[in-house]
């Protein structure tokens, strides 16, 4: 499935992108997936949205998917569907903190 996926300015200067990008993922389309896809197609993004090791999120990053906050999900949540068909983007959002 080509899945659409925004990322923040500064990793789409790091993956030398521009606007979207679209990727191919295998079902079942869930967050990992994505990242693995977006990881596979552009290694220098390895480590910075998640942790090289753990795997796990980076703080201040966050998933988002319908307008909803993803970000606390458990892993093999499958993503809707409207970004399975591409209708929809999945954004990774840089958090913001303070007040």
């Amino acid at each position: 499935m080509t899945i659409r996926v925004m990322i923040p300015a500064h990793l789409r200067t790091i993956a030398k992108v521009s606007g979207e990008v679209e990727l191919d993922v295998a079902a079942p389309v869930t967050i990992p997936a994505v990242l693995d896809a977006l990881e596979a197609r552009f290694p220098a993004l390895q480590g910075t949205i998640r942790d090289h090791v753990t795997r796990v999120r980076r703080p201040f990053i966050r998933f988002f998917a319908c307008s909803e906050d993803l970000s606390h999900d458990p892993p093999e949540t499958v993503l809707p569907l409207p970004i399975q068909t591409g209708a929809e983007p999945f954004l990774i959002v840089g958090a913001i903190a303070g007040g």
